[in-house]
């Protein structure tokens, strides 16, 4: 097999090069239709709200509702209900209510959340 010089690289140089390319394109488009075919992730505040949830769902399952107020489950099922995203005043007061913001809030944390998205703000 001869090999020419075209610009300083082989025409058996580039076939191969194009066929690698050709190849990469080739798997993309067949990969293309899979892809769309998956579920879309939800957005962010979506995700921050389901990751939140689940936190709330996980710690009350384990510590139950003594010692949280009715205006404190209220207030934060509010909060839920609006998928996390409506100006929330849920205000911990009795030690139980203040031991589970403080949870949620490492909880928050740790899932990638930031202290703005929490909805604890006490007025008075």
């Amino acid at each position: 097999m001869t090999m020419r010089q075209l610009g300083g690289t082989t025409i058996l140089a580039r076939r191969v090069l194009l066929g690698a390319v050709g190849a990469c394109i080739g798997g993309m488009i067949a990969g293309g239709p899979a892809l769309a075919q998956q579920p879309a992730s939800p957005d962010w505040p979506t995700e921050k709200c389901n990751r939140y949830r689940a936190a709330y769902e996980l710690i009350l399952n384990r510590q139950g509702k003594t010692g949280l107020s009715p205006e404190f489950i209220a207030s934060h099922d509010a909060f839920l209900a609006a998928n996390c995203q409506a100006r929330a005043e849920v205000c911990a007061r009795s030690p139980e209510e203040i031991a589970l913001a403080n949870k949620l809030t490492l909880m928050a944390m740790n899932r990638g959340m930031s202290g703005t998205f929490l909805p604890f703000y006490c007025r008075s």
